[in-house]
């Protein structure tokens, strides 16, 4: 499953300031409320979220994931809703405010029919005028900057290798992460491979896709909401009401 293995070293991979980036974008749109953060991870945005006054709950693919943000959050002192499940069907769910789905998480979904399917789910739990909120990778960092990118990552524990390259169809990347984990039951380290594919679509398929789901005012930004969207932008960020 996706982050089984990554989630051991997730919290070091990530850029902490990112969080403060969402955070604050959140921030610039909605006053505090509940928020429902679908692909919330290790629960750092969370835990922000929570700290400026709103009331988020974690839903997320992965279960490793939310032990994780169990174990940051409850350290913080704070017992928000975790739970488990996809994206795709969030029937068990009730009405939140605002939904949010960052980090480019909406780009593991694997063809614009899924992308559809996450916005209509969304949808069908926001009430009317209800902030909908997620980002993408633009098409420029799909088709441009991860082929052949490399990154390596080192510490006394583990060692991280991770090597993108052009997927299968159009706009979309494998990743490939390679773990060597030191085990001190053999005193040696072990390798843990996963494989991530992300897809990514023009921003007007995007837009089109909302629009079916039944959102309206469509705002679409860069630089996490304070630039306008530009040819070499890499991450593209959406808001959108339901209509």
């Amino acid at each position: 499953m996706i982050y089984a293995t990554f989630a051991q070293v997730y919290d070091t991979l990530m850029d902490e300031s990112l969080y403060l980036k969402w955070r604050d974008y959140v921030q610039a749109r909605v006053a505090p409320q509940p928020v429902l953060e679908l692909a919330g991870g290790s629960g750092s945005l969370a835990g922000l979220l929570a700290a400026a006054g709103y009331q988020p709950t974690v839903f997320d693919l992965s279960n490793e994931m939310l032990a994780l943000a169990d174990a940051k959050l409850s350290a913080k002192g704070l017992q928000l809703p975790l739970i488990q499940g996809d994206m795709r069907d969030l029937s068990a769910l009730g009405e939140y405010p605002v939904v949010t789905c960052f980090d480019d998480s909406i780009c593991y979904m694997p063809d614009l029919a899924s992308v559809t399917a996450v916005f209509k789910q969304v949808a069908a739990h926001l009430p009317q005028g209800g902030d909908f909120m997620f980002d993408a990778h633009s098409l420029h960092q799909m088709d441009d900057l991860f082929p052949g990118y490399m990154y390596n990552y080192q510490t006394e524990d583990y060692a991280f290798l991770w090597h993108s390259y052009a997927g299968e169809v159009p706009h979309s990347a494998s990743h490939d992460l390679t773990f060597f984990v030191y085990d001190e039951a053999i005193d040696a380290y072990h390798p843990l491979i996963e494989t991530h594919e992300e897809r990514t679509y023009p921003i007007a398929d995007y837009e089109k896709a909302l629009k079916a789901a039944g959102f309206t005012d469509i705002e679409v930004t860069a630089d996490f909401g304070t630039g306008a969207v530009a040819p070499d932008s890499t991450r593209w960020f959406f808001h959108a009401k339901k209509g």
